[in-house]
């Protein structure tokens, strides 16, 4: 099965914030990278709603329901009370559970499965029941992961953040992919599918999408957005679809 391309509109949220304005339109450059050959969308509506909304939830669900029944819609988040609730209420196709502190300006690391599993384990089966499909942020190490699937999750997203950092270090990229592979074997060995996702580029995407066969879902937003500036959004989308091969 192909990679699937979820774009993430954290970055377009927060560009249209800085002003009492509804423009860029959340909605409308969502449907801008659907029309282009998006497989999903991605949110990350942190409590502080410093890019995406609560309000931006429902009309996100909305705009796929009503003109792209096939996309998938991914809401990422830590996973408070008031976060469970909103999933439950607006049923995106996946769930992204990532363990930051509300207050960091970016997701930068993984659950620590080997101490968190007892407490993940509950909040899975909660969003499962549902009828949520799970996934867990991970960070590229092998025998970490493989406590993930304690938590009865039906993925792991494997952060990708040390990755994209070498952009200028080929040597160091090239370490970098190898440990985000051997999780990858781990996790597929054990059951569970593998996304992928932060700082990932059009020139990088390659490289992994090579070393991780079957990889699942790319979720991607600052680079993507970043390229939209010059290119659009539609000849970006669809440049990072044929760096993953589905040109």
């Amino acid at each position: 099965m192909p990679v699937a391309l979820s774009v993430n509109l954290n970055a377009v949220a927060q560009l249209r914030n800085r002003r009492d304005l509804p423009w860029p339109s959340v909605v409308g450059m969502g449907r801008i990278a659907l029309q282009a050959g998006a497989q999903g969308l991605t949110v990350h509506p942190r409590p502080d709603q410093r890019h995406i909304r609560f309000t931006d939830v429902p009309d996100l669900r909305a705009l796929i329901d009503d003109e792209f029944p096939d996309a998938d819609y991914n809401i990422e988040g830590y996973p408070t009370e008031e976060f469970l609730q909103l999933c439950e209420t607006h049923q995106p196709e996946q769930v992204t559970l990532v363990p930051d502190d509300p207050s960091q300006p970016t997701s930068d690391h993984g659950w620590n499965f080997s101490r968190q599993h007892n407490y993940l384990k509950p909040i899975v089966a909660r969003l499962k029941k549902n009828g949520l499909e799970v996934s867990l942020f991970a960070d590229p190490d092998p025998e970490s992961v493989k406590w993930a699937v304690e938590t009865g999750c039906d993925r792991v997203e494997l952060y990708t953040g040390p990755y994209g950092a070498t952009y200028d270090n080929p040597k160091a990229a090239a370490v970098e992919i190898e440990r985000l592979g051997e999780t990858a074997d781990v996790a597929q060995q054990l059951g569970m599918g593998v996304n992928a996702g932060h700082d990932l580029t059009v020139a990088n995407l390659p490289a992994l999408v090579e070393r991780v066969p079957n990889l699942l879902e790319v979720s991607i937003g600052h680079g993507l957005t970043a390229d939209a500036l010059e290119y659009g959004m539609s000849a970006t989308v669809q440049r990072f679809l044929a760096a993953i091969g589905r040109d």
